[in-house]
């Protein structure tokens, strides 16, 4: 099993330039969150089984190029503006393992009329890089459970289960730091009783954040059903067909 900080760092030498990071797709459009401009980035410290960019995630070196801060910038809002959208992400795999990348894109924002919505799973934001994001008014972070706890995070990432602690811990730095956020759960694989447990230890940041929950369930595009029939897991709840 890997450790996600660990296998954070050997990721890091390979979808990181300097400021530059590699990316497989820039300029896509989707209806996510009403409208919003996506940059698909290479490279992630977890191996969740029901990964839609599994590809990109474990061959970061053979996919896509680098790009800078100002080029990915660029291209988000060209395609904002093509489609009328007034928010911006990174998404594909894990945006916060290059911070110097990160964060002249997040200054670029600030001040351009944009919204940017930050997709992570939590795990590498201690309490400096939270802090760090608290000065970007125009942020909001969306921390993505793998789980209800720490035998399902690992059932599903092939992590280590302290992982689980990790992406709780970065959600109580975010929510301590005064940084617009909320959770997400792929509930597809856990029990009602799971799902209510897990809204009991986001209680124990914050009421308010049990009552943010957003629950979203699997979509399972056929190279996901393949790989969750190679581990042997099975969706306990709602899943989505995708041709």
């Amino acid at each position: 099993m890997d450790d996600p900080l660990e296998l954070a760092t050997r990721v890091r030498g390979l979808v990181a330039k300097g400021k530059s990071r590699r990316y497989y797709r820039l300029g896509r459009g989707g209806g996510w969150y009403g409208g919003i401009a996506t940059a698909d980035c290479c490279g992630c410290n977890l191996r969740c089984c029901f990964c839609w960019s599994n590809y990109p995630r474990d061959n970061p070196q053979r996919t896509g190029r680098f790009y800078t801060p100002k080029e990915v910038f660029q291209s988000l809002v060209s395609c904002a503006q093509r489609r009328g959208y007034n928010q911006l992400r990174i998404s594909g795999n894990e945006p916060t393992l290059v911070p110097e990348h990160l964060f002249p894109i997040l200054k670029m924002v600030e001040g351009s009329g944009y919204r940017f919505i930050l997709e992570t799973n939590g795990t590498l934001i201690d309490s400096k890089y939270a802090l760090s994001f608290s000065k970007y008014k125009h942020l909001h972070v969306r921390v993505s459970f793998k789980g209800t706890n720490p035998e399902e995070f690992s059932l599903l990432t092939g992590a280590l289960p302290h992982g689980f602690e990790l992406q709780m811990e970065g959600l109580r730095n975010l929510w301590e730091a005064g940084v617009s956020c909320h959770p997400v759960l792929m509930a597809s694989f856990s029990t009602e009783g799971n799902r209510e447990r897990f809204k009991e230890r986001l209680k124990e940041i914050s009421p308010n954040l049990a009552l943010e929950l957003e629950e979203e369930w699997l979509i399972l595009y056929p190279h996901v059903r393949f790989k969750l029939e190679e581990r042997g897991i099975l969706p306990y709840g709602r899943i989505y067909q995708k041709a």
